[in-house]
């Protein structure tokens, strides 16, 4: 059977384990880092001593205005650049010192833009998620077939395995693009802007999807963000950010105080608990301004 014609199948659910409380997945122990010029220039940016911590099914926010050292943190998670202090550990091993394969068979990221280098069908891009396990496209076994036709089904998006992903919209292209990063199997998955082009219904969809995913596969997610609606609504734990300085790390209700957000987003806010106990934010209009 060719490889599009076994993404037709029926799908699996990888079997839930209940078990006794999770031990910490993803620690970020005083982490910086610092961009220069050159090792006698003065630095560019810094990130300052960060700390927080993760288990599995977690959802993470990191969260900041541009500028405040969001992407920078990301990099430091993923390991492709060592802090200069502190540490980053996945499941106690420094997520820096890991080798490249070994990393993309525990991390994967999602970024803002996956370039489409040639007209692939969404299946085979699914299939790409596959070579961090040493088998290029041409050589997918029926193992690897059935691990990205079941990451496509977990996402909602088996019936557009045989589209192109030139012809999918924003939200089914996200969904691919994440169908991809599931067939990595990975202990730890990263987004980076994932709802930046995405409109709210399809923002609110693919967040209530990765909530489902964290919850039955057992997943960290981090997701790198500057909505706050949607943090609140959807993170268990937020870290706040603004010009490289870590401000605050805690629940969404923790880390949602009225001044601190003013503060760090430059703009009037109302916050308030809603009845979940989850803070809702909304933009207030500045005094003698007329927001149509």
């Amino acid at each position: 059977m060719s490889a599009p014609d076994t993404f037709a199948q029926t799908a699996g659910v990888r079997e839930e384990r209940p078990g006794r409380e999770q031990a910490v997945r993803l620690n970020v122990e005083q982490a910086s880092y610092a961009y220069s010029a050159s090792e006698q220039s003065v630095p560019t940016f810094t990130l300052g001593a960060t700390s927080f911590q993760s288990r599995e099914r977690e959802i993470v926010a990191i969260l900041g205005p541009n500028a405040s050292g969001k992407s920078t943190l990301l990099r430091l998670i993923t390991g492709t650049i060592a802090p200069l202090s502190g540490r980053v550990e996945l499941d106690g091993e420094e997520t820096s010192r890991l080798d490249v394969r070994t990393r993309a068979q525990r991390i994967a990221v999602v970024h803002q833009e996956s370039p489409i280098i040639y007209p692939a069908l969404a299946g085979d891009f699914v299939l790409q998620g596959r070579y961090p396990y040493g088998r290029a496209l041409r050589f997918a076994n029926t193992e690897d077939i059935e691990i990205a036709r079941n990451a496509l089904a977990q996402v909602g998006a088996e019936h557009l395995s045989k589209r192109t992903m030139s012809e999918l919209s924003g939200g089914e292209k996200q969904r691919v693009i994440l169908a991809r990063a599931l067939a990595q199997q990975p202990r730890l998955i990263l987004l980076d802007e994932p709802t930046l082009h995405l409109d709210i219904g399809a923002q609110v969809e693919l967040l209530e999807r990765l909530r489902q995913l964290a919850q039955e596969n057992r997943y960290t997610v981090v997701v790198v963000t500057h909505e706050l609606g949607l943090a609140a609504e959807f993170a268990d734990q937020v870290v706040l950010l603004q010009h490289g300085r870590c401000l605050r790390v805690g629940t969404p209700a923790a880390v949602y105080q009225k001044e601190l957000l003013e503060q760090v987003f430059d703009a009037p806010l109302d916050v308030e608990l809603g009845p979940a106990g989850r803070p809702r934010v909304n933009l207030r209009a500045r005094r003698g301004e007329d927001i149509t």
